[in-house]
């Protein structure tokens, strides 16, 4: 899971799909009855150019990550496009049938005409209901660490607190369905947890949460909160993973908006470098500007990373964060926005089109409604770059294999 952290802007995008039902064996659409339809956010729609700018095999890694995360769900469990709905064992069939088919190494001109066959195409209504969505970024960090604490390794990356609890608000009534909320128990009732100053200022977690690795820079830490996971290179040359285990409960708030409001960063040149530079040009301020995001993030080891919301290896390029709530997880989709040409100093260029298919496996806090999309980039400096500076305006799409194929 991550966060997306220096854009917020407010977009009222809303775009959902679902996939399900197998009708006598056989899968087929239906409508929700209309006392149950939530506000559509996927219309069904002719077909755009499906033109991919990558390499087909890194879409056969992300795809295979798809299938993992769907043969663990029951087969009967429902997805949703738009008004229609699948089940899992449509939505395995629906990826194994496209997967099948790009492993046979097809031309640009016989994959259009495969999708056009064999699939129905479903987009976002986006902000607005113009189609339009506001694609961001977002990499795999990495940072060198130690196990145990010393002057220059003094800013811990904590586990979840023993005293942290999610209450399911379902259990109190019906309306609170899907709701819950975080929080700490004291003096026999329940109050919301510890906000970042006073975990980073009072030090609120001595005792309620263990450091699992200590770094150099407050400003690494605070970044590895909103990718979500990163690798840790330590000074014994074992690298760990980390990956979001969970927060505080407390609402995000974007620091770049307050920088762009402060006047302390032109809106034209709002990116996770250029916050970087501000920051550690005054370090005066970074407790301020970083106590204005109340919520904090909580990590775990994993063997493996970097891991999506589906518990699944993310693939560079391929793996989008969308809003779990109105998203078909796993589901496979296809964006069309724009990606940086770098120059040989590292330096943004210009920006071409990108246009792909991805697949839905991760979330993000900031990633809310039908006009919101984060594509993961991967790590590496390109990928730095892209995830800092990526906020352009694009369409997304999401395919479907048609009910009536075998």
């Amino acid at each position: 899971m991550k966060i997306c952290f220096f854009l917020n802007f407010k977009c009222t995008l809303v775009f959902t799909l679902a996939l399900a039902l197998i009708i006598t064996g056989c899968p087929a659409p239906i409508k929700k009855p209309p006392e149950e339809l939530p506000m559509v956010r996927l219309t069904r729609l002719s077909y755009p150019d499906f033109h991919d700018d990558l390499e087909l095999d890194g879409l056969e890694h992300s795809i295979l990550k798809s299938l993992e995360y769907l043969e663990r769900v029951p087969a009967d469990r429902t997805f949703s496009f738009g008004e229609d709905r699948y089940d899992a064992a449509h939505m395995i069939k629906s990826l194994q049938h496209f997967l099948d088919f790009i492993r046979t190494n097809p031309t640009a001109k016989q994959l259009e005409k495969f999708i056009r066959s064999n699939y129905l195409v479903y987009q976002s209504i986006g902000r607005n209901q113009k189609g339009e969505v506001l694609f961001t970024g977002y990499y795999e960090p990495h940072l060198s660490g130690r196990l145990d604490k010393n002057e220059e390794f003094r800013y811990p990356l904590y586990t979840l607190p023993t005293d942290l609890m999610k209450i399911d608000l379902s259990a109190f009534s019906e309306k609170y369905k899907g709701h819950s909320i975080v929080g700490r128990y004291t003096d026999q009732t329940v109050v919301p947890y510890f906000d970042r100053r006073e975990i980073d200022e009072e030090k609120a977690l001595v005792g309620r949460a263990e450091p699992l690795v200590w770094v150099k820079d407050p400003v690494d830490v605070f970044f590895l909160q909103i990718q979500g996971s990163g690798k840790v290179f330590l000074n014994t040359g074992e690298v760990i993973n980390v990956h979001y285990h969970g927060s505080n409960g407390r609402p995000y708030r974007s620091i770049g908006t307050l920088l762009i409001e402060e006047q302390k960063i032109p809106r034209e040149e709002m990116s996770m470098q250029r916050i970087r530079s501000y920051l550690q040009s005054h370090p005066e301020e970074m407790a301020s500007v970083f106590n204005y995001n109340p919520s904090y993030v909580f990590f775990k080891l994993e063997p493996e990373g970097p891991l999506g919301s589906l518990n699944v290896l993310l693939t560079p390029g391929r793996s989008v964060a969308l809003d779990r709530r109105i998203f078909p997880h796993a589901a496979l989709a296809f964006i069309q926005t724009k990606k940086p040409v770098v120059d040989s100093a590292g330096q943004i260029d210009s920006w071409a089109d990108c246009r792909r298919f991805v697949l839905n496996q991760d979330t993000g806090g900031a990633i809310r409604g039908p006009g919101r999309a984060d594509l993961f980039w991967g790590n590496g400096p390109y990928a730095e770059i892209a995830a800092g500076h990526l906020a352009h305006v694009g369409e997304l799409y999401f395919l479907i294999l048609k009910p009536d194929r075998p």
